[in-house]
């Protein structure tokens, strides 16, 4: 089991930045990448940005050039850096930690809100 607690989330002018973060803790070991997904009013869960064990990061396009994913092992962080926010960067962002293979498998945090106004 893989616990995952998110914070850093809040109401930002567009243009603004915001850095959200994530503690995790339990059998991390087994875990391929980490990543934060953001969930739009109505909308599905989509990927924001992951990074896996190696530190290889991978962006949607949407956000790439403006967020930034990054993780401290020492610390058990995942932290997320947004920067020149949108108004549509708004939704609740998960936090991911996903363990590949047959079956895989996917923990979630239990989200922050992200409200980006115009």
């Amino acid at each position: 089991q893989v616990q995952l607690v998110e914070s850093g989330g809040g109401l930002v002018q567009a243009g603004g930045s915001l850095r959200l973060s994530c503690a995790y803790s339990g059998s991390i070991v087994s875990i391929n990448a980490m990543g934060w997904y953001s969930q739009a009013p109505g909308k599905e869960r989509e990927l924001a940005a992951d990074i896996s064990s190696g530190g290889s990061t991978n962006y949607a396009a949407s956000v790439k050039g403006r967020f930034t994913i990054s993780r401290d092992n020492a610390k058990a962080m995942v932290y997320l850096q947004m920067n020149s926010l949108k108004p549509e960067d708004t939704g609740v962002y998960y936090c991911n930690a996903a363990r590949w293979g047959r079956p895989s498998i996917n923990y979630w945090g239990q989200g922050t809100q992200v409200t980006v106004s115009s």
